[in-house]
């Protein structure tokens, strides 16, 4: 993909997301940070940069609160606004529209199923490295304050002594999703950047543990 036909596909939807603009943790800068990643990945990988590029950065141009009824509908809405997007991008190979939608449609945190291309492997784990590291903890506290969830259960912040569970408060998402991303990831790149992105929420919960216990 050409770097004029790049841009314009950041401009677009960066400018959806922004008129969207209800959720911090899937605004515009999650979108150039899967893009990042996914350009990294297929560096090492490989992969159709013209499929993945906007699938990167459309990937979530539709969404939802995860305490909402339709969340899990937004990966398929977000494909369907991407096909309108790409049929109107002058340059953009239409024959490709098909497969970024098959990529959208199949990125989703719980899904089980291996994605069917590299490039929905690839978009995958870009996706889910957001789920570690730095990055992961302000996304996961901007969401649950969206949602008015405590930052902790306030006699067991760790779930040591209770089953985890991410719908009461924030922290816990980080046993339900953002310590086992690393093991949920398909290329091998995406998963020496995970190890190392996961140490991150290790040393922040150790620490958290010398504050509140």
């Amino acid at each position: 993909m050409n770097n004029t036909l790049k841009q314009q596909l950041i401009d677009q939807a960066l400018h959806i997301i922004d008129e969207r603009g209800n959720d911090p943790s899937h605004d515009g800068s999650h979108a150039l940070q899967v893009l990042k990643n996914v350009e990294q990945i297929a560096a090492a990988e490989g992969g159709d940069l013209d499929v993945l590029i906007p699938a990167a950065l459309l990937h979530d141009v539709v969404i939802y609160a995860k305490n909402d009824p339709k969340s899990d509908q937004a990966p398929a809405e977000s494909a369907v606004l991407t096909k309108h997007v790409l049929e109107n991008l002058s340059g953009y190979p239409q024959e490709k529209i098909s497969q970024v939608m098959a990529v959208i449609s199949g990125c989703s945190f719980n899904k089980k199923e291996v994605p069917a291309t590299l490039e929905g492997k690839i978009l995958c784990d870009a996706d889910k490295l957001e789920a570690t590291g730095a990055v992961s903890i302000m996304r996961t506290f901007s969401s649950g304050g969206q949602m008015g969830r405590p930052l902790y259960h306030r006699t067991d912040p760790f779930a040591e002594n209770r089953e985890a569970d991410a719908k009461l408060q924030s922290l816990d998402l980080f046993y339900e999703r953002l310590l086992i991303a690393k093991d949920r990831l398909h290329t091998d790149t995406a998963r020496v950047i995970a190890q190392q992105r996961t140490e991150i929420l290790h040393q922040f919960l150790e620490q958290l543990k010398k504050e509140l216990i």
